[in-house]
């Protein structure tokens, strides 16, 4: 394989907008963002594969460092695949919750209402397991990949959003450990599994946690810094 070699291109796509129009966008995007909510009741409805590629196809554009795009989507819908995942999440989980996690952890779990059990890993129609690639591979040689942790943290935000945008819901989970993933889906020992995103519709009877809807505001996220105005 040819090394990559730097070359400038016109920037393509170019938006632009007024300073209204990007007021407008920008608040149209906060109003749906706030219509997400991270669902454990899942409904089998079907969700077609293309809109799952779709979106995973959205993540792919995130950016990386030095571009090298370290990740890898293994999407789901299996029903043994998605139980064997279920029966080796459950059995971590119970580990957990009969005091593995530590006090203080399964006390600000609490509030949320979670347990050992997970059903929704083989209710949904697609589980997404996201893999980060620890290094990679040109011509039989590793190469190394920089802000790992941090780009495929950034895509997955991105699949997130673009699953919310395609109507669906998803909810984050995070067996610990989750090694056997790299066997039960074929990965090589360069990629580390470090989500199982859960997706589709959410149950008729769905709910999610009061305190789940309880957002710091912007002035507990945000400081502005402009500098001195004339």
């Amino acid at each position: 394989m040819e090394k990559p070699v730097y070359e400038a291109l016109p920037l393509p796509d170019r938006r632009e907008l007024t300073e209204a129009q990007m007021a407008d966008a920008a608040g149209a995007f906060l109003a749906l963002m706030r219509q997400r909510h991270s669902v454990r009741d899942y409904s089998d409805r079907p969700v077609p594969r293309g809109v799952i590629e779709t979106c995973i196809a959205a993540a792919g554009t995130a950016p990386s460092g030095a571009n090298q795009q370290p990740w890898h989507f293994v999407a789901i819908a299996d029903p043994a695949m998605k139980a064997e995942i279920r029966a080796a999440a459950e059995e971590e989980e119970r580990a957990f919750y009969d005091g593995g996690g530590g006090d203080e952890w399964l006390a600000a779990l609490e509030p949320i209402g979670t347990d050992a059990s997970k059903p929704h890993l083989t209710v949904a129609p697609w589980l997404i397991v996201i893999f980060a690639q620890r290094w990679g591979m040109r011509d039989g040689q590793r190469i190394k990949h920089y802000y790992v942790p941090e780009s495929v943290g950034i895509a997955t935000g991105m699949l997130i959003t673009a699953l919310h945008h395609a109507g669906l819901s998803c909810l984050t989970h995070t067996p610990n450990p989750m090694k056997f993933l790299n066997s039960l889906c074929g990965r090589p020992e360069n990629e580390k599994p470090v989500m199982i995103l859960v997706v589709g519709h959410p149950a008729p009877s769905a709910t999610v946690p009061a305190v789940a809807k309880k957002k710091k505001p912007l002035t507990g996220i945000l400081t502005v810094r402009e500098g001195e105005t004339e």
